[in-house]
């Protein structure tokens, strides 16, 4: 009798997880390793100046509770990743209907939709910190040009990073501008893998193009979207260059967000136990989201 590590069971099992093991290791050393670490500091008293850290338990998380500007932040993010999500959702669902359809320059115009993701963080932020520049503002000289505000220098110019609301709109709208043109390649992707035989089928049973798209196109490509909405949250919630590079949680605490509160009390005022904290209440906010999309994907699959 062969022993069981032999058996053609055992040896589909060793295939199966030596092709797993790349991306284990990859999660647990990249992902685990720091969660881990992260929570270790959010349990101790570490800061910058101190090399010994003492365990203090949930102390940190108490601290975080009682402060009005972790209330805020956490309104904030709920408002920047609701509102960008949704946004991105729309914009992305026109964009990548526009760019199926049949033109000419359609490649040209899909390499161009993409530049924006695809261009480094501090490039384009700088550039759109540049174009809300309160004196040389780009959008309000376009504005005023168009009559929607006043003409160049006067009092009722939009001050866009220094306003409360609209600094929160600004930076909402350029997480919006750099994120949506990855929504439109997902969607995309899925569009073009509904067969066409199935769309003109619908189309001589008399189906609208609303009804295609809710009836048809949705459910085929439903998992993708799951995917690509997941990675979306992800991206939106933890989103810390563009507002940290935009605003740095200001005017008065308008635009902070968990991931920019963390920075500023973890690194920036040296409180390392603190800031750990705080970046740990993102979990929280997303594993919900994660567990709904994954199960119902799960359950599609059935």
């Amino acid at each position: 009798m062969r022993p069981w590590w032999r058996t053609p069971t055992a040896r589909r099992y060793v295939f199966g997880y030596t092709l797993l093991a790349p991306a284990i290791l990859y999660v647990g050393l990249l992902v685990g390793i720091p969660f881990l670490f992260s929570l270790y500091l959010s349990m101790s008293d570490a800061s910058v100046g101190d090399p010994v850290a003492s365990f203090v338990g949930l102390q940190n998380f108490e601290a975080a509770l009682e402060n009005q500007a972790f209330y805020g932040a956490l309104r904030n993010t709920l408002v920047f990743t609701i509102g960008a999500g949704i946004l991105k959702g729309l914009l992305g669902t026109t964009l990548a209907f526009l760019l199926v359809q049949s033109f000419r320059g359609r490649r040209l115009v899909r390499a161009l939709v993409v530049i924006p993701f695809t261009l480094p963080i501090a490039v384009s932020v700088l550039g759109w910190k540049w174009m809300f520049d309160s004196q040389f503002s780009v959008v309000n000289w376009a504005l005023s040009r168009l009559g929607l505000i006043g003409a160049y220098g006067s009092a009722d110019w939009p001050v866009w990073l220094g306003q409360p609301h609209l600094a929160l709109f600004s930076v909402m709208f350029v997480n919006v501008w750099r994120g949506f043109p990855f929504s439109a390649i997902v969607l995309l992707a899925g569009m073009t893998s509904v067969a066409p035989e199935i769309i003109e089928a619908a189309k001589v049973d008399g189906a609208n193009f609303l009804q295609r798209f809710q009836r048809i196109i949705v459910p085929m490509i439903a998992p993708i979207l799951f995917i690509g909405t997941a990675f979306d949250t992800v991206f939106t919630l933890s989103d810390l260059s563009i507002v940290y590079l935009l605003t740095n949680g200001g005017p008065d605490g308008a635009t902070e967000i968990l991931p920019t509160l963390a920075y500023n009390t973890g690194i920036r005022a040296g409180a390392l136990g603190r800031g750990a904290a705080i970046s740990l209440f993102l979990f929280p906010l997303l594993l919900p989201a994660m567990i709904i999309l994954l199960r119902t994907l799960r359950r599609r699959q059935y």
